[in-house]
């Protein structure tokens, strides 16, 4: 039995009767798309009637693992026979970009005009030689001068190079200096915000300023003769420094005197050199730990510091923009004549004669007009030239309002046209009769309101203050809380809706009504003193709060005067 399957296993193709197409790359197409002749094997009866024996299960299954055995390796011939074809097809493409590549460029021609500069340059390289050989034998000089010829070149360089180190040892370090390098762009890491460090800030700024804010304070006792007998003896011996041209010598000596009190105190010794006594302010000691509504209130003063520290500073830099840029040309004309005087004074007159009069006049004006100015308000008002122009210099913010009050009075005078009488009733001013026509965003103000025509805001609040008015009575969400503006007039106190709607939303109190006024903190969880005014009425169970104010003190201030003013007059007017 074994002895058959032996047999029948055995009965393959051989690998001889294939053909080597590898050996063959010259083999065309047609050669290789022919299919390869394949010996299958035959059976014999003999062996087809083992294959049919019903005695043997065995021998069935082996023939069948032998027919999957040739298709098998049909299918593992046929595979060989396309990575045959494909190769063979790949070589034939690159013959032919090879071909084609040698007949562009045509390779041999340059190798022959290569090897014809070769000699070309080995000719040229021994015929310089044999120049130079020339050379050198007919200047050859004798042995004797050619070693102290040798020995002077030695001598030279060698001082040469001594005097190179030397240089660079003494001026090496300032050569350095002056060789360029790229600048390195360094970004400052930012600092988290603080309570410790904010506070350590401003008192670090506030002792800094502090010798500023004294010598300024110095200048300005000196103005005024706080202490007459400094102030005459700073006048008498200023006036005579000028007169004999010793004015600038004096101003460095008063700074070589400064330097050298400041060093005697840096040494330990108590001077004190001030004009007006320094007042000690208790330091208060830092707090450690701060509370969330601590460390808010701090927040909130620093920034109300800043914001007027930077707002005094933005309206100087303002102002000194806009008297260059001939915002009011009358102002900037002053300034304009002034310099060109200046300039021909300057060309014509000796520096001399010059800085006596600057000098004369600055003293003058340092230690005697200032001095009577400040002390006559309506003198300095009416001829103090510097003090007015500066006072009349607008901001951009006073620009701004200007130019929309411009605007306003343009429309205002236009629709006047329309429904105002061309003469004014006898009686009324120009104030009153302007004011009848005051308009907010909605339209006149006395039609929104219903008021009378001579009803209109104060001069503080012509704009009104942006709030929102709480109704505790209401229980609706929409009358509860609105957002509108307050206006304060000579009698009332009117509350506009932003919302637009019926005339009912805007709410209209008059001062005599109001029966208590008083701060108010909306919030009690928020730190300070809250942001609303409380003002109760006859007319309302619980009080009305206008909240969410930013001018809370400004308001609170006009709205209690006016109430002030009003119920002292009626309380007048009914005892007489």
């Amino acid at each position: 039995m074994l002895r058959r399957l032996d047999k029948i296993r055995f009965r393959g193709h051989k690998r001889d009767d294939f053909l080597d197409l590898v050996e063959s790359p010259n083999a065309s197409d047609t050669e290789c798309s022919d299919e390869i002749p394949l010996k299958v094997p035959r059976t014999s009866p003999r062996d087809s009637e083992e294959l049919r024996d019903p005695a043997g299960p065995g021998t069935l299954i082996m023939a069948t693992g032998v027919q999957d055995f040739n298709r098998t390796e049909y299918d593992r011939l046929n595979e060989i026979k396309g990575h045959l074809e494909i190769a063979l097809l790949e070589k034939h493409f690159l013959q032919e970009e090879l071909r084609k590549l040698r007949e562009e460029t045509n390779a041999e021609m340059l190798r022959q005009e290569l090897d014809r500069e070769r000699q070309r340059r080995m000719e040229l390289e021994q015929k310089v030689l044999k120049a130079r050989t020339e050379e050198q034998t007919a200047q050859q000089p004798p042995k004797g001068q050619a070693q102290a010829n040798n020995g002077a070149e030695r001598r030279s360089q060698g001082l040469s190079s001594r005097l190179q180190k030397w240089f660079y040892e003494r001026f090496g370090e300032y050569v350095e200096d002056f060789r360029f390098q790229p600048e390195e762009n360094t970004v400052e890491t930012e600092e988290p915000l603080s309570a410790r460090r904010l506070t350590e800030n401003m008192r670090r700024l506030k002792r800094g300023a502090k010798p500023v804010t004294n010598f300024v304070k110095n200048l300005s006792a000196l103005s005024e003769w706080y202490s007459v007998y400094t102030s005459a003896i700073a006048f008498t011996v200023y006036m005579n420094a000028v007169w004999h041209g010793w004015a600038i010598p004096l101003f460095l000596f008063l700074a070589i005197l400064r330097l050298s009190l400041n060093y005697l105190i840096a040494r330990g010794w108590r001077i004190q050199w001030s004009i007006v006594p320094e007042v000690s302010e208790p330091v208060e000691p830092p707090k450690e730990d701060l509370t969330v509504s601590e460390k808010f209130q701090l927040v909130l003063d620093v920034a109300q510091k800043a914001q007027n520290l930077f707002g005094k500073m933005a309206d100087i830099l303002e102002k000194i923009k806009n008297l260059f840029m001939w915002v009011q040309p009358e102002i900037t004309q002053k300034l304009y004549v002034a310099l060109w005087a200046a300039f021909l004074a300057s060309c014509f007159f000796p520096y001399r004669l010059v800085g006596l009069a600057v000098g004369l006049y600055a003293g003058i004006k340092f230690f005697l007009i200032d001095f009577i100015f400040k002390r006559c308000p309506r003198l300095r008002a009416k001829y103090d030239t510097p003090y007015i122009i500066w006072r009349s210099l607008p901001t951009d913010p006073q620009l701004k309002e200007r130019s929309s009050a411009a605007v306003s009075r343009r429309l205002q005078t236009t629709s006047s046209r329309s429904y105002v009488p061309s003469s004014t009733p006898a009686g009324l001013g120009k104030e009153e009769d302007a004011g009848r026509f005051h308009s907010t965003k909605k339209g006149n103000f006395h039609e929104i309101f219903n008021l009378t025509e001579n009803e209109r805001p104060l001069a503080v609040c012509e704009n009104g203050w942006r709030c929102c008015l709480i109704n505790r009575d209401r229980k609706m969400p929409t009358d509860y809380i609105r957002n509108g503006v307050l206006y304060v007039t000579e009698n009332y106190l009117c509350f506009e809706s932003s919302k637009s709607g019926s005339s009912k939303r805007n709410k209209v109190i008059k001062l005599v009504d109001i029966t208590d006024i008083q701060k108010y903190k909306v919030l009690s969880v928020l730190p300070g003193s809250g942001m609303g005014i409380a003002v109760s009425t006859p007319s309302t169970q619980k009080p009305l709060v206008f909240g969410a104010m930013v001018h809370r003190d400004e308001a609170f201030e006009t709205i209690f005067s006016q109430y002030i003013k009003i119920t002292s007059a009626a309380a007048s007017g009914g005892d007489s």
